[in-house]
C-alpha cells in the first residue's frame, strides 16, 4: 500500500471522528464526560459496544487460534450469553437502582470505603493491562503492516494512536464515545464481511460450498470433553459466564456506556441486544479463522510450527490478508484495525479516567473548575500509564487473547468474589483485612494451578477466575465480622 494512500485512509478516518467529536460536544455539563447526560439511545449503545467487546485481539487472535483451539472457542460463547443475562437482571437494575456512575461504589455501600477502594484498585490494574494488551497488539499490526515500511518508530505510532484517542474524546468523553464506537463497530463488521466474501471469491466457493467446506473441516471441532485439557467444555462455559460478568459487568468501560441510558429497562435491552450482536460478531470470527487456514492450504503457504502447533497464531491472519489478498483485503484490513483499536482502547481510556477520578480523587464532590483539573490530569496519567505497559510488553509471543483472559482470571477473579458475597450474603467484613484477602485469593490460585499442571498435567485454563472469586468468598467469610 503506498504511503499517500495510507495518510488518506487514516486522515479521513480521522476527520470522521472529529467532526462527531464536534456535534456531541455540544449542550454539556461538568458530568458530560463520565455520564454522557444520561441521554445515550440503548440501541446505538448495543451497537457500539462491538468495537469495543472485540478489539483488534478478536479481530487476529480468535482466527488464528483455530489452527491450535479448533472452534472450542464457541463453548466459551455459549457461556456468556448466560451471563450477561446475569447483567441485565441482576446487576443493571442495582446500579441505576444505587445511581451509580462508578459501578465500584456499590462496595462503599455494601461494605465501606477501604473494600470500595480494594474493588477499585483490582479494576485499574486489570483494565490498564488488558486496555494496554489491545493497543500493543493494534500496534504491533499497523507497524508490520505499514509503518515500519515508512521507518516509523513503534513508539511514536503509539504516542499519535493515544493522541488522536485524546483528541476526539477530552471534551465529551463517554457521550462521543458511544457515538464514535458505534460508527467504528459498523466499520468492523463490513471489514469482517468483506474480508470473508474476499476469501470465498478467491477460493472459488459459492456460500453453501463455503459453509459445508468449513462446518466439515478438521477444525470444526465445538465441543472438547477432556478434563485435563484447559479447552474443556465446562472449564470454558462457566468461564464463559464468569469472565463476561466480571469483564463486562463488574468492568467500568463497558457499564459506563450503558449506564448513560436513562431508563433501567432500556439499558436491560441494550445488555440483551449487545449479547447478541457480540456472540454473532465472533462466531464469524471463528468461521473467518477456518477460513483462513483453508486458504493457507489451498495456496502452499507454509505456517511455522513447533511441536504439532502453530506459532505466532496473531500473525497469521495478517500475514495472509496483507500479502495474499490484494489491495482490498489490506484497505479493509487497516480499516478494520484502526476501528477496534479505537472502539476498544477510548473506553478502556475513560473508563480508567472515570474510575479514579470519582474512586480516589473524589471529583463528585469538588468544585467545577477542580472537576475539570482533575479529569484532565488523570486522563493525561491514564495515557501514559498506557503508554509505558505497551513498551514493557513490546517483545512479547503468542496469542495476546489469552494473556488478557489469564490476566483477567487473576484480577477480576476478587473483584468478582467481592460482588458475589456482597449481593447474595448479607454478611459485614473486618475491613482492613481485605486487601490481604483478595491478593492472597490471587496468589493461592496462581499457585494452586501450577501446582496440578506440573502434578497432574490438569489445567485450569480460563477457569482460574472462578478459583480465584471460590477463594476469594472464603478468604472474606474469614475475615466477616461477628454479630
Amino acid at each position: 500500500m503506498s504511503p499517500l494512500l495510507l495518510f488518506i485512509i487514516v486522515l479521513s478516518y480521522f476527520s470522521i471522528l472529529m467532526i462527531i467529536s464536534h456535534f456531541t460536544s455540544r449542550n454539556n455539563h461538568e458530568n458530560t464526560f463520565f455520564d454522557g447526560n444520561k441521554e445515550s439511545p440503548w440501541f446505538l449503545v448495543a451497537f457500539g459496544m462491538i468495537g469495543s467487546g472485540i478489539s483488534a485481539v478478536s479481530l487476529v487472535s480468535i482466527p488464528g487460534n483455530v489452527g491450535n483451539n479448533n472452534l472450542y472457542y464457541l463453548q466459551f460463547i455459549l457461556g456468556t450469553i448466560v451471563g450477561y443475562l446475569f447483567i441485565a437482571f441482576v446487576l443493571i437494575p442495582i446500579y441505576y437502582r444505587l445511581k451509580l456512575v462508578s459501578i465500584y461504589s456499590y462496595l462503599n455501600t455494601r461494605f465501606g470505603n477501604i473494600t470500595y477502594k480494594t474493588g477499585s484498585t483490582f479494576f485499574l490494574v486489570s483494565q490498564s493491562f488488558g486496555a494496554a494488551l489491545r493497543l500493543l497488539l493494534s500496534i504491533k499490526i499497523l507497524q508490520y503492516a505499514f509503518f515500519d515500511a515508512l521507518n516509523i518508530p513503534y513508539y511514536i505510532t503509539i504516542i499519535v494512536v493515544l493522541v488522536i484517542i485524546w483528541l476526539y474524546t477530552n471534551k465529551s468523553g463517554v457521550k462521543t464515545i458511544v457515538w464514535t464506537d458505534a460508527l467504528q463497530s459498523l466499520f468492523l463488521i463490513t471489514v469482517i464481511i468483506i474480508t470473508i466474501i474476499t476469501i470465498k471469491n478467491s477460493l472459488g466457493y459459492s456460500i453453501s460450498e463455503m459453509t459445508s467446506t468449513i462446518t466439515q473441516h478438521k477444525y470444526a471441532k465445538v465441543f472438547d470433553w477432556d478434563i485435563h485439557s484447559g479447552s474443556n467444555f465446562f472449564k470454558q462455559f462457566i468461564s464463559g459466564l464468569l469472565i463476561t460478568v466480571a469483564l463486562v459487568g463488574l468492568d467500568q468501560s463497558m457499564m459506563q456506556k450503558t449506564l448513560t441510558v436513562k431508563k433501567v429497562k432500556d439499558a436491560q435491552k441494550n445488555v440483551l441486544t449487545f449479547s447478541f450482536f457480540i456472540a454473532f460478531a465472533q462466531t464469524l470470527f471463528l468461521g473467518l479463522g477456518v477460513l483462513i487456514y483453508i486458504y493457507a492450504e489451498k495456496n502452499g503457504i507454509a505456517l511455522a510450527m513447533s511441536n504439532g502447533q502453530f506459532i505466532n497464531t496473531d500473525g497469521i491472519f495478517p500475514n495472509l490478508t496483507l500479502n495474499y489478498l490484494g489491495k482490498i483485503g489490506a484497505i479493509a484490513f487497516l480499516i478494520g484495525v484502526i476501528a477496534s483499536t479505537f472502539a476498544s482502547v477510548d473506553s478502556c481510556i475513560a473508563a480508567l479516567t472515570t474510575s479514579f477520578s470519582y474512586d480516589f480523587m473524589d471529583i463528585e464532590n469538588q468544585p467545577h473548575e477542580a472537576k475539570k483539573k482533575i479529569k484532565n490530569y488523570v486522563l493525561i496519567g491514564v495515557n501514559i500509564v498506557m503508554f509505558l505497559i505497551v513498551m514493557l510488553f513490546w517483545q512479547s509471543q503468542g496469542a495476546i487473547i489469552n494473556t488478557i483472559f489469564t490476566i483477567a482470571g487473576y484480577t477480576y477473579g476478587p473483584l468478582l468474589g467481592l460482588y458475589m458475597t456482597g449481593m447474595f450474603s448479607r454478611i459485614q467484613l473486618k475491613e482492613k483485612w481485605v486487601p490481604v484477602a483478595c491478593v492472597s485469593a490471587a496468589i493461592a490460585t496462581y499457585l494452586l494451578n501450577n501446582y496440578l499442571m506440573s502434578a497432574f498435567q490438569f489445567d485450569f485454563g480460563f477457569l482460574n477466575i472462578f478459583i480465584n472469586a471460590l477463594l476469594t468468598i472464603l478468604f472474606l467469610i474469614i475475615i466477616k465480622k461477628k454479630v
